[in-house]
C-alpha cells in the first residue's frame, strides 16, 4: 500500500504543477486586461503547489510507517495474557511468534491465545491501512489547496521553491553526517565489547589470528588468539603488489593521452580504459581465481618457488588492475589542469617535451596525481570481493608473494558468515577490524587532503 500511496503521490504532483503553472499565467493575463508583472515565472507557482501538495504528506506517510509498528505490537501485547509478568525479552519473542501467525506462517498450531493476538493484529493493520491511505490522500487534497491558493501576480514563488531545496540540501546533508556518525558509533561500541574480552595490546601486537572460541566448557584447542598484525601485513601485502601494477601504469598512461595521443586515438582508448573501473568486483574475483592464480602457481612452481592455490600475488596484480582507471582518469584530469601556457613556455626557452614533462607537467599536478594514488590505495585497502576469492584465509607473515594470505575484509566476511551471535569475541572481532579498517582509510584520506593542499599551486 505504501507504494502505491508514492506513487499516487509522485502522480498528484505532476498534475498539481501542470495546473498550477496554468492557473499563474491565467491570473497574470486576467479577461480583457493589462497583462500584470508577475514576480515569479508560472513555472516556479506550479513546483511550489506540487511542494505543498507531496511533500506534507510524504512526510506524514515516512512518519507513520516508521511508527506504526512499535504502536501495534504495545497494542497487542498489552491485551495478550500474561503479558504484566513477561520481560522485554519475552515479549519481543511472543511477538515475533504472533507476527508470524498472524503472516500465515505457521510450524505449528498456535495455542488460542496467539491465534486471537494474531487475529487481534491483523485488525489493526487493516485498519491502519486504511486510516494511512485517507489521512495521506486528505493531507495531499489540503496541501493542493492551499498551493492552488497562494497563486498570485505578487507571490514570491520562486523564494518558496529555493528555499524548500535548500532545506532539502540541507536534510541531505544533516542525514550524511547521523549516518556517518551512527557507523562510527555501532563499530565502537561493538569493538569496546570486544575489548572488554580480548586486552587491546593482545589485539594491536598479536602476531596470531586464529578466531576460535570454545563452544563447550570441556573443549579443547578452543582458546583463540586474536592479534591483528598478520591480517595487516596481508592487507598491505596486496595493497602494495596492486600500487606497484596501478601507479606506473595509471601516471604513464595519463602522460602518455595527455602529451602524445591523438585526440582520435584518446577519445577511444580513454573511455575504454575507464570501463574498468565499471566492471564488479566479483568479475575481477573469478578472473583471479580461474586464470591469474593458477598461472602464477605454475610460475612459482617453475622456478622453483613453493607456491599456494592462492597468492598474494595474484590477487595483486587483478587489484592492480582493477585500479589503474582511479590513477589513469585522476592524474588525466590533473594534467589537462596545467595551463597550456607553461608548457608553451618551457618549451620556448628549449627544454624537450620529456624535459617539459618531468620538469613542468608532473611538479605541477603532483597535487591531483598523490590525491588520486592515495584514493586508489583507500580503494585497494577495503577491496573485499577479490580478496575473498582470491586471497586465501590463512593468516601469517610472510615474505614469499607466491603464498596465500588474508587480510581485513576477508577475516571481516569470514567471521559473520552464518548464524552467529553477538555475545562472543569471534563475532565482536569482526568489528573490531572494520573499526581498524575505518581509521587506515580515513589516515589515507586525510594525508590526500594534506598533500593537495600543501603542493596546491593557483594559476
Amino acid at each position: 500500500m505504501s507504494g502505491y500511496l508514492i506513487l499516487f503521490l509522485a502522480a498528484m504532483a505532476l498534475i498539481v504543477s501542470y495546473f498550477g503553472v496554468f492557473r499563474a499565467s491565467r491570473a497574470a493575463t486576467p479577461a480583457g486586461a493589462v497583462r500584470l508583472k508577475q514576480h515569479s515565472r508560472p513555472i516556479y507557482h506550479g513546483l511550489n503547489a506540487a511542494i505543498w501538495t507531496a511533500v506534507p504528506a510524504f512526510i506524514f506517510l515516512l512518519l507513520w510507517l516508521m511508527f506504526q509498528n512499535s504502536v501495534m505490537n504495545q497494542l497487542v501485547i498489552a491485551s495478550f495474557p500474561g503479558a504484566e509478568a513477561m520481560d522485554a525479552a519475552a515479549k519481543s519473542l511472543q511477538m515475533s511468534e504472533i507476527r508470524q501467525v498472524a503472516a500465515g506462517n505457521l510450524f505449528r498450531q498456535p495455542t488460542p491465545e496467539v491465534a486471537a493476538a494474531a487475529e487481534h493484529l491483523r485488525s489493526l493493520q487493516s485498519t491502519s491501512m486504511y486510516l494511512m491511505a485517507a489521512l495521506t490522500c486528505c493531507i495531499a487534497a489540503v496541501g493542493a489547496f492551499l498551493g492552488f491558493k497562494v497563486i498570485s501576480p505578487r507571490y514570491r514563488a520562486r523564494h518558496s521553491v529555493e528555499t524548500a531545496v535548500t532545506v532539502f540540501m540541507m536534510f541531505s546533508s544533516l542525514v550524511a553526517i547521523i549516518i556517518t556518525v551512527g557507523i562510527v558509533g555501532s563499530l565502537v561500541f561493538e569493538a569496546l565489547h570486544f575489548f572488554a574480552r580480548v586486552p587491546v595490546t593482545e589485539f594491536l601486537f598479536g602476531l596470531r589470528w586464529e578466531p576460535q572460541i570454545a563452544i563447550r566448557a570441556d573443549q579443547v584447542a578452543g582458546q583463540g588468539a586474536f592479534g591483528v598484525l598478520p591480517v595487516l601485513y596481508g592487507t598491505f601485502l596486496i595493497s602494495a603488489i596492486a600500487m606497484l601494477v596501478a601507479v606506473p601504469t595509471g601516471i604513464l598512461s595519463a602522460v602518455y593521452l595527455t602529451e602524445y595521443a591523438h585526440p582520435g586515438f584518446r577519445a577511444v582508448v580513454k573511455p575504454m580504459l575507464e570501463i574498468l573501473a565499471g566492471v564488479p568486483t566479483v568479475v575481477y574475483g573469478f578472473f583471479a581465481v580461474l586464470t591469474v592464480a593458477p598461472a602464477i602457481r605454475d610460475l612459482g612452481n617453475a622456478v622453483g618457488i613453493p607456491s599456494s592455490p592462492n597468492s598474494a600475488l595474484a590477487t595483486g596484480l587483478v587489484m592492480g588492475v582493477m585500479i589503474i582507471p582511479f590513477i589513469s582518469s585522476l592524474s588525466d584530469d590533473a594534467f589537462a589542469a596545467v595551463p597550456r601556457a607553461m608548457r608553451d613556455g618551457s618549451l620556448a626557452l628549449g627544454a624537450t617535451k620529456g624535459e617539459t614533462i618531468r620538469k613542468v607537467l608532473l611538479p605541477a599536478a603532483l597535487p591531483g596525481i598523490i590525491g588520486g594514488v592515495l584514493l586508489a590505495l583507500s580503494r585497494a585497502v577495503g577491496e573485499t570481493m577479490i580478496v575473498v576469492m582470491a586471497a586465501g584465509l590463512i593468516a601469517k607473515i610472510t615474505a614469499n608473494p607466491f603464498d596465500a594470505v588474508t587480510t581485513v575484509t576477508v577475516q571481516i566476511v569470514t567471521l559473520l558468515i552464518g548464524d552467529s551471535e553477538f555475545d562472543n569475541p569471534k563475532t565482536l572481532a569482526a568489528f573490531a577490524l572494520g573499526l581498524v579498517l575505518f581509521v587506515i582509510t580515513l589516515c589515507l584520506n586525510l594525508i590526500a587532503l594534506r598533500t593537495v593542499r600543501k603542493y596546491r599551486e593557483k594559476y
